[in-house]
């Protein structure tokens, strides 16, 4: 801390940043707790699912590229888990066998909702149907990622908002590979089925930022660990979103 007589929540309020868990007040610990827990258990459910549609990429190339991103998205989970264990968390249940895979019905809709025993954002609890499916899942959630992110790299925990900024650039190129496949798949002849595909997954998506208007932001905001409100980071990925698909003649 810069100036050792304010309050840990003035300091934060404040703009400034903390360095170690013993700095850390119970409230701030809680909160940082669950934001880590729910970028952990995306992360997992996310490399878990695209892991099952890895036998239907169409040629070695997009079989690899697929591959490198279920590997990555697992390895930055691994990253923000090691900051967990620091401050306490039982790091080994992660471990444990999990149904990281397990998905919902593909016609259910819970919004922004948590749902069964873990902390992933809602989008992890809907299934892949197929390639083109799941492209169109990646092209737009890495997208979200890339939002989301931007954000979460400024949380006022440094050695957090470090890790952030560190698997920024490889989540941008999550985002990256999804946009290209997308662009391959209309490029033979997929747009309606990608098209559609999108429009299944836009709402979803669009859950992931939360409610707006959120009573939470603002207490969150005070501890220095959100910045933007939901309301405007779903701005910004849908003006993102409609920006990189409209060339490729999606919306």
């Amino acid at each position: 801390m810069s100036d050792e007589s304010l309050p840990v929540e003035d300091y934060l309020a404040k703009g400034g940043v903390l360095s170690a868990p013993a700095n850390v007040p119970p409230r701030y610990r809680g909160e940082l707790m669950r934001l880590m827990a729910s970028f952990v258990d995306s992360e997992l459910a996310g490399s878990a699912g695209f892991a099952g549609v890895l036998n239907e990429a169409p040629g070695i190339a997009a079989r690899i590229a697929a591959a490198r991103i279920v590997a990555e998205k697992a390895e930055h989970a691994a990253r923000v888990l090691e900051i967990m264990g620091e401050f306490g968390a039982d790091t080994a249940r992660y471990a444990a066998r999990h149904p990281w895979d397990a998905r919902l019905p593909r016609e259910a809709d819970i919004g922004a909702r948590r749902h069964g025993g873990d902390m992933r954002l809602s989008v992890f609890h809907y299934p892949l149907r197929g390639w083109t499916d799941a492209v169109a899942m990646n092209a737009l959630m890495g997208l979200a990622t890339v939002v989301q992110l931007s954000e979460l790299s400024r949380v006022s925990y440094a050695p957090l908002a470090e890790v952030f900024r560190a698997i920024a650039p490889r989540e941008a190129a999550h985002a990256e590979a999804g946009l290209k496949g997308l662009a391959r798949i209309v490029a033979a002849g997929g747009t309606a089925e990608a098209q559609a595909a999108l429009d299944y997954w836009r709402p979803r998506v669009a859950s992931s930022f939360g409610r707006e208007r959120s009573e939470r932001f603002e207490r969150l905001a005070r501890m220095g660990l959100r910045h933007a409100p939901n309301e405007t980071l779903l701005a910004e990925w849908t003006r993102l979103a409609a920006g990189r698909l409209a060339p490729l003649g999606l919306h």
